[in-house]
């Protein structure tokens, strides 16, 4: 989905956010030319098309649309299909979409993002997705010195289900930082996860 409200240097969809060229690759989308609307009916039917059991909602940041993707939420719920949204963590989930038992996949940005905390981390926010149950924690890390800033975050928010995500858009990039991450998220107990789209296809966008 479309729009974000963060605006992170290395992000790796910029063309869902960035009209400004703000981003790392210095490159000024066009709204026109990125942003399709369609109506619930037609989301839906495109997405059963794919015959699978799990749609993962992204963006930019989708939950500044979630009233938007309800209809289409308890659509494919009511097929028994599971939704997840990835989301930065800075909008308070609505209690209807909750009640779908929609998944909730955290990703909440540090320091190197170059986004200001008081943007990027919202107490009331975390607090609430630290309280829906089974949701997932996803930070992106840099080097093993930005695993003490997920420590404090993890602490001062009572976060469980904690995953480190190497920061990456190539698979040499990746294997170098999970090797520089892996002892410190081992011994926190964490989970580490490597970016496995990365190592098949690349930072080559989708169609």
């Amino acid at each position: 989905m479309g729009g974000c409200n963060l605006t992170c240097r290395w992000c790796d969809t910029p063309y869902t956010w960035d009209w400004k060229g703000v981003s790392d690759t210095g490159v000024a989308y066009r709204p026109a030319d990125e942003l399709h609307p369609l109506a619930p009916d037609e989301v839906t039917g495109r997405l059963l098309e794919f015959g699978v059991g799990l749609i993962v909602v992204s963006g930019g940041e989708p939950l500044s649309q979630q009233d938007r993707i309800l209809p289409v939420v308890r659509a494919l719920r009511d097929r028994g299909i599971t939704v997840e949204f990835e989301t930065n963590g800075t909008l308070v989930p609505d209690e209807a979409l909750v009640a779908t038992r929609a998944r909730f996949n955290v990703s909440p940005k540090l320091a190197h993002s170059g986004v200001a905390e008081e943007r990027r981390i919202v107490p009331g926010a975390l607090e609430a997705f630290a309280s829906t149950p089974g949701t997932v924690f996803k930070f992106v890390c840099a080097e093993a010195s930005d695993l003490d800033e997920v420590d404090a975050l993890v602490e001062r928010f009572g976060l469980e289900n904690v995953w480190i995500m190497p920061r990456g858009q190539s698979p040499e990039e990746i294997e170098s930082t999970l090797r520089a991450l892996a002892d410190g998220v081992v011994a926190r107990k964490w989970n580490l996860s490597g970016r496995l789209h990365v190592n098949v296809w690349g930072s080559r966008r989708g169609v």
